[in-house]
């Protein structure tokens, strides 16, 4: 097969991928956070789901994280600063940068990811789940 890839155990072309959020089934987390993940080879986004109160614990990882916050806010801990990140903004996170965030009311939340977050794929991501 010219171009493909194994990918997660299957074998997969390099060809386009059309996807529908709503259509797409939540990955329950903990209680209060959920997400919905798409991949590719060198970047990938997910959906974050945060009910208000919900606590992302301080991590970092070796990608640069893109997060846009679509409804509601975090609080995100960086480096020492507190800093609110609401509907409409975006807050970029440099690599290997650790990092925490509450959620201050209910949130949808945009992550980009670059590269992808291989811990997320294969759910080796316990600070996140409860």
């Amino acid at each position: 097969m010219v171009g493909a890839q194994v990918y997660n155990g299957r074998e997969t072309e390099n060809v386009m991928e059309h996807y529908t959020w709503d259509q797409m089934d939540k990955e329950i987390l903990s209680d209060t956070i959920s997400r919905k993940i798409i991949s590719g080879d060198k970047a990938m986004v997910a959906q974050v789901f945060l009910a208000k109160g919900a606590v992302v614990p301080e991590h970092h990882h070796e990608s640069e994280q893109i997060t846009y916050i679509l409804e509601g806010a975090l609080k995100f801990e960086i480096e020492g600063q507190e800093i609110v990140v609401a509907k409409g903004q975006v807050l970029r996170i440099p690599s290997h940068v650790p990092h925490r965030a509450v959620a201050l009311e209910d949130t949808l939340d945009l992550d980009i990811f670059s590269p992808i977050r291989h811990d997320w794929l294969i759910k080796d991501d316990a600070y996140l789940r409860g």
